[in-house]
C-alpha cells in the first residue's frame, strides 16, 4: 500500500510548531488546537479539508477528530461528513465570555456597594488555585485596601478565596490544599485544614466570608461568590478594610450587603443561585 503523501500546506493556514523537547511541546495537542482553531474559523469542514489546511495527513487528522469527538469538542455530520465545533468547545470558551463579562457587569454594582458600605469593593476569580483580583472600585478614605488587576493571593486567607472554596466539594479543596499548603501570614491564617473547613462551613450557613486579619494583620474583609448559569461560583464580590472600621457588629451588617451585591452580578450575568437554605448568623 503507497505510503499517505502530506498534502501540501495551503497559504494563508496557522503555522505549524515543531516539537521541540526543550519547550515542552506536546505535537498531538498542538495538532488538536490547530484543528479546533480550523473549524472555529470554517464552521462546518471534511476531513480533507482539515487535513489539508492544517498540513497534516488525513489518517492524523481524522485520529485526533475522533479523541476530540469522545470528549465532546468536535462533531460529526452523518449526512454531509463534515465536522463542527461540539458542545464543550463552546461550553469552555464562554467561561471566558463570562470572566470577561463579570468585569462589565460588577463594575456599577461594585460602586453602589462602595457608595453603601464606604469601603473598597473587589472581583476576584479563582485560578489554579489562587484568587486573582480582577476589578477593583476604591473607596475614599485614606487607609484602604488596594489589589491591582491581576494580583494573586492565597486562596485559605482571602474572603474571595474564602467564598469560592466553600461552594466546592471538600475532595477538591483538599487537592487545592495539597498543592498550595496553608501558609501562615499572620497569627489569624487558618493553617490547619480542620479550623479552614470549620470557617467554610460558617461560610455556607449564612452565605458570605470573612477574612479576619488573615492575610494582612489589620485588615479585614467580607465577601460573597457570584454564580453561573449552572449554579457554579466563579468569581466574588468583597469589601475590605482596616480592622477599626469592621467590628463584629458592622461585619454582620456587611455580609448581607455583600452578599446581594453578589447576587446581582450573578443575575447580571445570567447566572443562577444554588437552591439552599443560607440564613443569616451572626459573629
Amino acid at each position: 500500500m503507497a505510503q499517505e503523501a502530506t498534502p501540501k500546506r495551503s497559504r494563508g493556514r496557522p503555522r505549524s510548531t515543531t516539537p521541540d523537547a526543550s519547550k515542552s511541546t506536546v505535537q498531538a495537542l498542538d495538532r488538536g488546537l490547530m484543528l479546533l482553531i480550523a473549524l472555529a474559523k470554517d464552521d462546518k469542514a471534511t476531513l480533507t479539508e482539515l487535513a489539508l489546511r492544517i498540513g497534516m495527513p488525513a489518517s492524523s487528522a481524522h485520529r485526533l477528530l475522533i479523541t476530540l469527538q469522545k470528549h465532546g469538542f468536535v462533531e460529526l455530520d452523518e449526512a454531509t461528513q463534515e465536522w463542527m465545533i461540539g458542545v464543550e468547545a463552546f461550553r469552555i470558551g464562554s467561561s471566558f465570555s463570562v470572566r470577561t463579562n463579570l468585569v462589565e457587569a460588577g463594575r456599577d454594582i461594585m460602586r453602589r456597594l462602595m457608595e453603601e458600605t464606604g469601603e473598597t469593593a473587589n472581583l476576584a476569580i479563582a485560578d489554579d488555585g489562587d484568587v486573582v483580583f480582577m476589578s477593583q472600585v476604591e473607596a475614599h478614605n485614606p487607609i484602604r485596601a488596594f489589589f491591582g488587576p491581576g494580583t494573586r493571593g492565597a486562596m485559605h486567607a482571602s474572603g474571595i478565596g474564602k467564598a469560592l472554596l466553600a461552594d466546592l466539594p471538600q475532595s477538591d479543596v483538599e487537592r487545592i490544599l495539597e498543592k498550595k499548603g496553608l501558609h501562615e501570614f499572620t497569627p489569624n491564617t487558618l493553617t490547619s485544614p480542620d479550623a479552614l473547613f470549620s470557617d467554610l462551613a460558617q461560610t455556607r450557613q449564612r452565605g458570605w466570608s470573612l477574612d479576619d486579619e488573615e492575610r494582612h494583620s489589620g485588615m479585614r474583609c467580607v465577601a460573597a461568590a457570584v454564580y453561573n448559569a449552572f449554579g457554579e461560583a466563579i468569581a466574588g464580590i468583597s469589601v475590605s478594610g482596616p480592622a477599626v472600621r469592621f467590628p463584629d457588629a458592622v461585619v454582620s451588617e456587611l455580609g448581607p450587603k455583600v452578599k446581594r451585591a453578589a447576587d446581582e452580578v450573578t443575575k447580571a450575568i445570567g447566572g443562577k443561585h444554588p437552591e439552599r437554605q443560607m440564613p443569616t448568623t451572626k459573629l
